[in-house]
């Protein structure tokens, strides 16, 4: 596993490429990371690095936490992270994590919790076709109809679409291309969109997949390539 950064979903906007093409994309203010602890394969058992995210009020602690923020003389962080990587080497107590560890990264994985729907029905939730609009249906139109058997299980199976919680929950999107880094601004521009509403918290980490896919850029210049080789062929 590598280390992640955590970040602020700012809402949705669009990019003009050098090619005139517009790619809606979802702009992340990314929030630096401190590095609070290394821990070590002898201490136990695993190399791993906590990262602390966002700034605490010390009212908000607890007296355990309060004791732990301040025996490792840093300011309290609200979310803290631990990432197992191999070389720990690199990392230090007190380091500030930024934008830079994706500078040579074209595709990211995000993870976010999508928008909370509440509670809904089957035709709104697992979009079930409703019964019968008449002959003798009455009442129960949007109803999910039977859940079960009769003596013989004589139970509800787990796992069966009924009506309930909707959203809520944690989703994570795989590759998407990085359009833009502003470095200045800890900003950056992801491709497509992501789950959650507005200001809602976003974990980013490098791709776990290998991926095979070329950026808006390179599929560009392959073109322009393929073209100009074409005519000089005629």
């Amino acid at each position: 596993m590598t280390v992640a950064l955590i970040g602020t979903k700012i809402g949705m906007t669009r990019e003009f490429m050098e090619t005139g093409q517009s790619v809606p994309v979802t702009v992340i203010k990314i929030e630096k990371g401190r590095v609070l602890d290394i821990i070590t394969e002898e201490k136990r058992g695993y190399n791993a690095i906590k990262v602390g995210f966002f700034k605490l009020k010390n009212s908000k602690l607890s007296k355990q936490m309060k004791g732990y923020f301040a025996k490792k003389n840093t300011e309290p962080k609200k979310i803290l992270k631990e990432f197992r990587i191999n070389n720990i080497g690199q990392f230090k107590e007190g380091n500030e994590l930024g934008l830079e560890i994706f500078k040579d990264k074209k595709f990211l994985d995000v993870r976010s919790k999508t928008i909370g729907k509440g509670f809904a029905g089957v035709i709104k939730r697992w979009n079930f076709g409703g019964l019968r609009a008449s002959h003798g249906v009455s009442v129960s139109h949007r109803s999910h109809g039977s859940t079960g058997q009769r003596q013989d299980p004589g139970k509800v199976f787990k796992g069966k679409k009924m009506a309930g919680h909707m959203g809520d929950k944690n989703r994570t999107m795989l590759n998407l291309e990085i359009i833009k880094s502003d470095m200045e601004n800890d900003l950056i521009y992801l491709k497509g969109s992501i789950p959650g509403s507005k200001n809602s918290t976003v974990l980013l980490r490098e791709s776990v997949k290998t991926i095979t896919k070329k950026t808006i850029k390179e599929k560009h210049d392959a073109k322009v390539k393929a073209a100009s080789a074409k005519k000089g062929k005629k």
